[in-house]
């Protein structure tokens, strides 16, 4: 099969939906079939075991981290690629990625799948702070709706985002793929080795959090958290992985808190093994976002024998799916939430007993078993196209026609528009 990907955002930017892309693309060369992805070119040069086609992309004043995707350059490339005999194309992203995929698919007379990563209803408030809360819920339901039914078929990584869009009124065909663990590069970390390369005791309690900083993530909460651990453990240390907008309020947080001697802020740390040790340096992973359309993270610490203390909603309910007896479920409570992390702190035991069954729930998120599931929706998509005859599908998309930077996000029919560049790249996280 020949796969055709597009996305706003991958490598060397890192993100959920980075990590999606390269999981299921790895895993589809792996298999035989042949990937080509068009994404940013961030100015850097990255190895990739697929074609990845860079486009020329434009910086954003307010947030370094990404780039607008040039349409232009997309469409200049619809003669070359419609010598290359694509299958199917996968949409990953919903802005420029989104109307020039649709444009491309219909160019190219192929279907189109496409994934929905982020609960944008519960995202958009806390990046467009000018607006009201009510109408910005209104119109991520709005434009997710119209995105939605214009593919051909799309992919949410949990059973509740399923339901999410069934209740906006999505009606077009929908299948549940998580992203799966790569088995390999999640068999062990060396987390001595990180303790040391940051200066931490090899005695010290620790726990971990990996993960975007973003306002999204409730990473506030784990601050109260950490406070509430401290007065049972002083010298406990909550280490932070990841970058992202919500750093510099999370530091004057923990300042003001008098918790600087008790957070680290690590910072992003590459796939190759930092970020193996960097989980394996925690004798506890903790996790609170309330807007995960999967969290990944919970896995990846889980296979490298990380026990878990995590809320549980959304994706993350389903992914953590009682606990398996390999994490902690608390509500959002910060005195139960401490006191489910400092049983375990506490109790090298029963550390040690939930990290086994971490490593064999783990096992069970296989990448090759889900990116054969993700084959077979292509399948059926293909089939389904094929049968609806050629006026059906991808040949008749909503919004293909219209300008990819002042695209509404509703398609032709939407009335929430997101003309500035700023806005379309903001709304596209992990």
């Amino acid at each position: 099969m020949r796969i055709l990907m597009i996305s706003d955002v991958y490598f060397p930017r890192i993100n959920g939906v980075s990590t999606s892309i390269w999981t299921f693309a790895k895993e589809f060369v792996e298999k035989g079939h042949q990937v080509t992805l068009i994404a940013p070119d961030y100015g850097q040069e990255t190895v990739q075991a697929f074609e990845v086609i860079r486009i020329p992309s434009r910086f954003l004043p307010v947030d370094p981290e990404d780039r607008i995707l040039r349409a232009r350059s997309i469409r200049e490339l619809i003669g070359t690629l419609r010598q290359r005999g694509f299958d199917i194309l996968h949409i990953h992203t919903p802005f420029i990625a989104h109307y020039e995929g649709l444009r491309l698919a219909r160019a190219l007379g192929i279907p189109v799948v496409e994934s929905y990563h982020t609960f944008f209803e519960e995202y958009l408030d806390k990046y467009i702070r000018f607006l009201p809360r009510a109408l910005l819920r209104a119109a991520a339901r709005r434009f997710s709706t119209s995105q939605c039914n214009a593919a051909d078929g799309i992919v949410v990584p949990s059973q509740a985002m399923c339901q999410v869009l069934r209740n906006y009124g999505v009606t077009n065909r929908m299948a549940v793929i998580p992203t799966g663990i790569e088995s390999r590069p999640f068999e062990a970390g060396d987390g001595a080795r990180f303790r040391r390369r940051q200066g931490i005791p090899p005695d010290r309690p620790v726990m971990v959090h990996v993960g975007r900083l973003a306002h999204e993530k409730n990473l506030c909460f784990l601050i109260d958290v950490l406070a509430e651990v401290k007065k049972t453990i002083p010298n406990i240390l909550l280490l932070m992985a990841g970058e992202g907008p919500a750093r510099a309020s999370l530091e004057r947080r923990i300042q003001r808190e008098g918790l600087a001697g008790n957070a680290l802020l690590a910072g992003y740390l590459k796939r190759d093994g930092d970020l193996q040790d960097c989980y394996c340096a925690g004798d506890v992973f903790v996790f609170s976002s309330r807007t995960e359309t999967q969290g990944l993270v919970l896995l990846e610490a889980m296979a490298l024998g990380v026990p878990v203390v995590s809320t549980a909603v959304m994706g993350t309910k389903e992914v953590l799916d009682g606990g398996h007896g390999a994490a902690l479920i608390a509500e959002e409570e910060v005195v139960g939430f401490a006191a489910k992390a400092i049983q375990l702190l506490c109790d090298p035991g029963l550390r040690a007993r939930m990290g086994q069954a971490a490593v064999r729930y783990a096992g069970t998120w296989s990448a090759p078993a889900l990116a054969d599931k993700m084959l077979d929706e292509y399948r059926q998509v293909m089939d389904e196209t094929a049968l609806s005859g050629p006026d059906a599908g991808s040949t008749n998309l909503p919004g293909a026609d219209l300008d990819a930077d002042t695209a509404p996000a509703g398609g032709k029919t939407g009335t929430f528009f997101i003309k500035s560049p700023w806005f379309a790249q903001r709304a596209v996280r992990r």
